[in-house]
């Protein structure tokens, strides 16, 4: 990847600027995805493929941005092939990375921290600086431990969580209140559980705002 298609951040108020740089238009809809990277089933991945496949004629009718891991992998992955054309934009922990890959399609921040999960913050507070005040929400599709944490900053910043139930693992626990955290998440009122059917329409009511 060239250098220009990344950006080092160390404070949010650098972040106008970072995706300035990178070309990023702001005061447009956004979604943030977060969800399965690595660990999820052949079938689980299948589904989130034709989920995200229907997902980005809606994103692209509105514009949106996406804000995601940044990774070439899990739905990150799917989200660069499929979704060519839209603005993507990755979050990463610069020391975190190692040998990872990046996402193809993807500009990147780079964002302080010392492991993996040390971004779900700035996941939440890049898609504000990008919304501004325009209409966004949270896609969560499978996942693992980290996504807990990025559904918990999307709803500390009033961002809808659309967890879509029948993904896997972290998405189902949410949709099922399987435990005590997942409950939490599931009984805020920014958190919506839908069906890959009614996923569509409540994605377009929530990027309108």
């Amino acid at each position: 990847m060239n250098d220009d298609r990344r950006v080092r951040v160390r404070a949010v108020d650098e972040l106008g600027e970072a995706l300035d740089k990178l070309g990023v238009r702001r005061e447009r809809p956004v979604l943030v995805l977060v969800g399965g990277a690595g660990g999820m089933s052949d079938d689980h991945l299948a589904l989130v493929r034709d989920l995200l496949r229907a997902a980005v004629p809606v994103l692209a009718e509105h514009d949106a941005a996406v804000v995601d891991g940044g990774t070439d992998v899990g739905v990150m992955k799917a989200m660069a092939e499929l979704g060519d054309g839209l603005t993507l934009v990755g979050v990463l922990v610069e020391e975190a990375l190692g040998d990872v890959a990046l996402a193809p399609n993807h500009v990147h921040l780079l964002v302080p921290g010392d492991s993996w999960g040390d971004e779900s913050p700035w996941l939440a507070e890049v898609a504000s600086v990008i919304a501004g005040g325009r209409g966004s929400a949270t896609l969560l599709v499978n996942g693992g431990e980290i996504t807990y944490a990025d559904a918990a900053q999307s709803i500390e910043r009033g961002r809808a969580v659309l967890v879509v139930a029948g993904t896997g693992r972290t998405a189902d626990a949410i949709a099922g209140a399987a435990d005590g955290r997942a409950a939490d998440i599931a009984a805020s009122p920014f958190t919506e559980v839908v069906t890959a059917t009614e996923l569509g329409a409540a994605l377009d009511h929530r990027l309108r705002g």
